[in-house]
């Protein structure tokens, strides 16, 4: 096999036409945004010779059929094809309710977008000759009916089928949850274990007993790319929160047969209402930042004193908005040392102490 191609990645769309905003005064989420920065993105990767993109998933704000159908309509005039997956705002519910889709309808509103079959919320699709994509639901319920990230024993055995089948194809896996751990003690820490796939040591078995290498996720916020045991979990920060970002890569084989995956990231600057876009989001999440920090500062493993916690979230005002931009260079110098050493971990250092800058702009030797 010797395929060379091009895709974009553009996730937690968060479509909200202007009627179905929610604005609750605590959201990170700049939903007001979420159709013109799309157009914005649009326009310009429609430009460039794309094979396809993928989106995976948080489609939606809440799940809403028009939001859903304003989508559709709109992946459906692009040049290039478009591929879907849900997150857990497109269906957090079961049944439908007066807001929101019902979780089995998901597939039905995307069948040109990867849902050949609607009755499965799950699927795979040959993009391009020696090229498979595989995108999976990692959106279960448990017995109460909480939304949970999970994939359930009979996905996890078609995938098993799938994968056996796939002799010597490229394979590119998209999910939504994450399933390399992209913050530190991601998987245990409280407040975000959740954006993590509750079973991802069991899918990443079967992905490397398969030597699949690329798994592209959302959820998280965040511009950050994860490595663990062969596996590079490519995560894809949110088009309606800062820094509003999306992504255009290149996969190529050279002679002697080695694939590489060039990252390039980019941003939306401005929309109509936000003409400075990125100055005004970043003040956004700052402004909105204290409950965050407080509950990161006094939960485990910090387990800071509230008044402790009160004294120095105003130095962290930044901190969640630089780590979604990637690549964060964090200094807190002034903090204790056990602080100091718990918050670097965050930063895009290596263990060697040297900056490692891959999370935007990354040559990948697969």
């Amino acid at each position: 096999m010797n395929v060379n191609f091009r895709f974009a990645i553009v996730s937690d769309l968060h479509i909200a036409l202007p009627h179905t905003i929610w604005d609750h005064p605590s959201r990170f989420h700049l939903v007001e945004v979420s159709i013109p920065a799309l157009e914005n993105v649009l326009q310009h990767l429609s430009q460039l010779d794309l094979d396809f993109l993928l989106l995976p998933g948080d489609l939606t704000q809440h799940g809403e059929p028009e939001n859903h159908v304003w989508l559709q309509k709109r992946l459906s005039e692009l040049p290039f094809p478009a591929y879907v997956i849900p997150g857990n705002h497109d269906v957090p519910v079961i049944e439908a309710d007066k807001q929101s889709i019902a979780f089995s309808d998901f597939p039905y509103y995307y069948q040109n977008f990867g849902y050949h079959n609607p009755k499965q919320i799950y699927y795979t699709h040959e993009l391009l000759p020696g090229v498979r994509l595989i995108a999976l639901n990692s959106n279960s319920f448990n017995d109460q009916g909480k939304q949970i990230g999970r994939l359930d024993a009979s996905q996890l055995l078609w995938l098993e089928e799938v994968l056996a089948g796939v002799g010597d194809e490229l394979v590119l896996v998209m999910i939504h949850h994450n399933v390399v751990e992209h913050l530190p003690n991601q998987s245990r820490h409280p407040m975000a274990s959740r954006y993590m796939l509750e079973n991802a040591p069991e899918l990443l078995q079967i992905l490397r007993r398969y030597n699949v290498k690329l798994v592209f996720t959302g959820h998280l916020h965040v511009q950050d790319v994860a490595y663990e045991s062969g596996v590079y979990d490519i995560t894809t920060g949110s088009l309606v929160s800062y820094p509003h970002p999306y992504r255009v890569l290149e996969y190529r084989q050279d002679k002697y047969a080695r694939e590489w995956l060039q990252i390039c990231s980019h941003r939306v600057e401005s929309v109509p209402q936000f003409p400075d876009l990125q100055s005004t989001s970043r003040q956004w999440m700052g402004d909105r930042s204290l409950p965050f920090l407080l509950k990161l500062l006094t939960l485990p493993p910090l387990n800071l004193p509230l008044p402790q916690a009160e004294e120095l979230a105003p130095t962290l005002r930044d901190f969640w908005a630089d780590i979604a931009s990637g690549d964060a260079m964090l200094n807190y110098s002034q903090f204790p040392d056990s602080l100091q050493h718990y918050f670097s971990k965050y930063g895009a250092i290596a263990e060697g102490g040297t900056p490692m800058l891959i999370d935007n702009n990354a040559t990948l030797l697969l």
